[in-house]
């Protein structure tokens, strides 16, 4: 982190590797649940009823307790209705909740962060639609016949209901969930020839899935609007067969003089899968400004930019202006110890989602076998450079030479990781800085390059071909 004298704090690597208490307990208690799920509640087994009642106990201390007690005794008598099983859903949501709590905090203490307001605004109430009601059904039954036992027939009946949510912008977003997710298990299926069940995947897709089925949970958030100064830190790209998404971290600096917080901007393209590498920022960069001002290194000026409680802007290009130069690097010096991290919305709180933008400096970088290591005075930490995108300068190579990092710190497979999302390195005996997000601009590298103008080949033959089809 940036030394104490610049408002900063160092970092304790030793408190990421500290064990937590509970935490295993907590983790294993979710995958009782999940062998439970994975073999089927219809005709439930004694193994499987062990699950049930380990997951109940788990939440014997919260408001929880006796509505999951009960959904777990009726489960477990192969007697759950569809209300016992959102329970079930709701306990195991809380419990990786209460994990993701406990991570973060942990996160915060290590880095010296300052966290913001804890409270987010639920969405507002409404009305149970049909739909809703419909989707419930079909996931209760994909819980009665367990992930070993979907066929092609039980997924398919997720497809009307889609296709009848996706219409309704209110209802969109547990359509996307439940059409990505279907999508998942039809791939998989017949699931009695599985070698390897992915068991907490699938519980965690079934189980945010079934609570977005309750009335207001999948509603628009409450949000509020940004004026002010935002100073971009870097670029997450997730890449896709068929989509892309680029989300943008950064702080906003209020024009009122409030207190800096963390921000995110974040936009989401379908794509051919012909498109790859740096041919991704032709689809995403056309849908939002910020990725521009992000590789020309610039801030932006926003106003009346809304946003979300959990720090989400709804962006609008015509809400921003392109600002003075800024480098991410002074900006994660300066900027970034003393900006609020933002709440997590209670739906959210799970430990995948934890994503704490840091700088990292004054650590030896070291390669082994493939795993880069920061090794700083009081401990090390992993460098997740699967996380690195092809379609950006920044290689694994270069985060192994880096001396600085920007990056997120994740919590993934049991243990605390960084996600580089810039380094500063050392190129032919030069002093450089390298960001993921290098090219969401455009770029003269030779790679680079050739990939845009494939991109533009495909997608302008993609175009001409939709607009035969449409002609005919």
């Amino acid at each position: 982190m940036v030394p104490a004298d610049q408002g900063g704090g160092l970092m304790r690597a030793d408190l990421l590797t500290e064990p937590l208490d509970g935490l295993d307990e907590a983790l294993a208690a979710v995958d009782a649940f999940d062998g439970a799920l994975t073999a089927g509640l219809l005709r439930p087994r004694p193994a499987q009823a062990t699950g049930l009642s380990d997951l109940a106990h788990a939440v014997a201390g919260s408001p929880l307790a006796g509505t999951v007690t009960e959904a777990a005794e009726k489960a477990a008598a192969g007697a759950a209705g569809e209300d016992h099983l959102v329970a079930l859903a709701a306990g195991r949501a809380a419990l990786l909740g209460s994990v993701h709590d406990a991570l973060l905090a942990r996160a915060q203490e290590a880095t010296g962060r300052t966290p913001g307001d804890a409270t987010v605004s639920a969405p507002a109430g409404g009305q149970e639609a049909n739909l809703q009601a419909a989707a419930r059904a079909w996931l209760a039954d994909l819980a009665r016949a367990g992930w070993q036992g979907i066929d092609h027939d039980l997924v398919a009946g997720s497809a009307r209901i889609v296709a009848a949510m996706l219409p309704d912008p209110a209802l969109r977003r547990l359509a996307t969930l439940l059409d990505g997710f279907a999508a998942e298990l039809a791939a998989s299926c017949p699931g009695a020839t599985l070698e390897r069940i992915p068991a907490r995947r699938w519980a965690d897709l079934w189980s945010r899935a079934m609570l977005l089925t309750l009335p207001g949970t999948a509603g628009t958030p409450a949000t509020g609007t940004a004026t002010g100064r935002l100073l971009p830190l870097g670029v997450d790209l997730h890449e896709h067969a068929t989509a892309a998404q680029a989300q943008v971290h950064a702080v906003f600096e209020p024009a009122d003089g409030g207190t800096p917080r963390l921000v995110r901007a974040s936009v989401s393209v379908p794509k051919p899968d012909t498109v790859v590498a740096a041919g991704v920022w032709q689809l995403l960069r056309p849908h939002m400004s910020l990725l521009s001002a992000v590789g020309e290194g610039r801030a932006m000026d926003v106003t009346d930019m809304p946003v979300t409680g959990e720090g989400d802007l709804i962006w609008s290009d015509e809400r921003a202006r392109t600002g003075e130069p800024a480098d991410a690097f002074a900006t994660a010096r300066v900027a970034l110890p003393t900006a609020a991290l933002p709440p997590t919305a209670p739906l959210d709180r799970h430990p995948a989602r934890i994503a704490v933008p840091v700088f990292l400096d004054g650590y030896t970088a070291q390669q082994d076998d493939g795993t880069v290591t920061f090794t700083f005075a009081s401990g090390s930490v992993t460098v997740d450079t699967d996380r690195v995108p092809a379609a950006g300068p920044l290689t694994p190579e270069a985060v192994a030479r880096s001396g600085a990092c920007l990056g997120l710190l994740r919590w993934d497979a049991g243990s605390f990781r960084v996600q580089p999302l810039a380094v500063e390195t050392t190129v032919r005996k030069k002093p450089v800085t390298v960001h993921a997000g290098g090219w969401a601009a455009g770029t003269t590298d030779k790679a680079g390059a050739r990939a845009e103008k494939a991109a533009t080949d495909a997608v302008a033959a993609l175009r001409e071909r939709a607009g035969r089809l449409l002609r005919t």
